[in-house]
């Protein structure tokens, strides 16, 4: 933004606008240099000048006051009041310039606390009741030209009624000028009520955009702990798969080639299926394109038994209790627990090492068990007790989120044991 144009927004600058446009109205309708000097009622040389100097002078201070309404609210407030209090005390009328008295209403309106402003308008409700009620009644010179051409007045009755008259002027001049007043406080208490409540809505719409984010953040960090765990479970089995066989492939090269090519053909396809499983996983977030294709479940559990087989650790599956169709984010977490119980005891559990899964369908739970015997391995970061490995962690952090219970630790005469019981939705009692 150019100087230029920040100093033509500047609130004094934007004020000045209104205050000259009074000033100019107040010349052109009113006249006040004629007002003026008519109601001094002497010559020239002996008044009308120091009359005229005096009302410009209030006139100037009230316009000035306009100019700086909404830097000091209240004591321009007061300067337009003593302005036109000069104005009033050289028996002139009250004029365009004199409106800005509530122009400046309006601003303290606007501005302050409703205590404060219906201050400021009592106060001047009761500066207008006691200019119309105590004010200057018509002079001798007025009274006498009310007479019937005698120059006198005619008896006491004209007398009542010139008293009568004024006073007549003065409650009408106060009804007037009370309601322009109580006018002009209302719209500017209005405004600021407005004001109030539209920023109140932006405070609550700023509220919403900013818990709109928070919830955005934290649905990205829960999506991105998902495809994490989605995709250790997927490349560290596949990976342990391979290694596994390319070392048993590589034992057997020169004895047994037969057993060599079997190991390959096993490392082919567990790559493949490694590989088309973490592409199922990215599809899931829109990555690829092959988003349909079913995530794995229990029912998959033979197809995985016989890799771990084929890899050298024998396995066993036990199913206790009659199997029920679980939800399918239920069914992906037992078979993804299942699965990275097995890739520990890949890893960790040394050769020769057997392996055995037990599911247990209860009436509102399921189950998961799995436990090997192969050798001790409490310090294993990666299996530990202490849980600090991903798998574990992952484990746990599925098992949480499904309102499950987890335990994992080596057993008392080695070997490693992983339990977790999963609430099955809709056979709780």
């Amino acid at each position: 933004m150019t100087p230029l144009r920040a100093w033509s927004r500047s609130p004094m600058l934007q004020d000045a606008a209104p205050a000259a446009v009074l000033l100019a109205i107040c010349v052109l309708v009113n006249a006040p240099n004629a007002i003026v000097g008519n109601t001094a009622g002497t010559p020239v040389a002996a008044g009308q000048d120091g009359q005229l100097a005096l009302w410009w002078a209030a006139t100037a201070l009230a316009a000035g006051g306009v100019v700086l309404r909404r830097r000091w609210p209240l004591p321009m407030l007061v300067v337009c009041v003593l302005s036109a209090g000069v104005h009033v005390a050289q028996a002139a009328p009250l004029m365009i310039i004199d409106l800005s008295v509530l122009v400046l209403l309006y601003t303290v309106a606007s501005r302050y606390a409703w205590v404060i402003s219906l201050a400021a308008l009592t106060c001047l409700l009761l500066v207008a009741a006691g200019w119309s009620l105590y004010g200057p009644l018509p002079g001798p010179s007025e009274v006498l030209s009310m007479g019937p051409g005698l120059g006198t007045p005619s008896g006491p009755k004209e007398v009542m009624r010139v008293h009568r008259q004024a006073s007549a002027d003065a409650w009408s001049g106060l009804s007037v000028l009370g309601s322009a007043l109580v006018a002009s406080w209302a719209i500017g208490s209005g405004a600021r009520s407005r004001r109030a409540y539209l920023d109140e809505l932006h405070a609550h719409a700023r509220d919403l955009e900013r818990e709109r984010d928070q919830q955005a953040a934290l649905a990205v960090a829960a999506e991105r702990a998902r495809i994490s765990r989605e995709l250790h479970d997927v490349v560290a089995h596949g990976l342990s798969l391979m290694v596994i066989q390319a070392q048993g492939g590589a034992a057997a090269l020169d004895n047994t080639p037969a057993d060599t090519r079997t190991a390959l053909e096993t490392i082919v396809t567990t790559g493949r299926n490694s590989l088309a499983d973490m592409r199922h996983v990215l599809a899931a977030v829109g990555e690829v394109d092959d988003a349909w294709h079913p995530q794995p479940g229990l029912a998959h559990l033979p197809a995985l038994l016989t890799q771990v087989n084929r890899a050298g650790t024998p396995v066993r599956l036990r199913v206790e209790g009659s199997p029920v169709t679980l939800p399918a984010t239920m069914d992906l977490s037992a078979y993804r627990i299942v699965q990275e119980a097995l890739t520990n005891t890949l890893k960790h559990a040394g050769t020769g090492a057997a392996a055995s899964v037990v599911l247990t369908y209860h009436h509102a739970e399921i189950g998961i068990e799995i436990s090997d015997n192969g050798r001790a391995r409490t310090g294993d970061a990666g299996a530990g007790n202490t849980g600090a490995g991903n798998g574990l962690r992952g484990m746990r952090e599925r098992v949480k989120l499904l309102g499950g219970t987890f335990t994992a630790g080596p057993k008392p005469r080695g070997g490693f044991t992983v339990r977790a019981a999963l609430p099955i939705q809709g056979h709780a009692t």
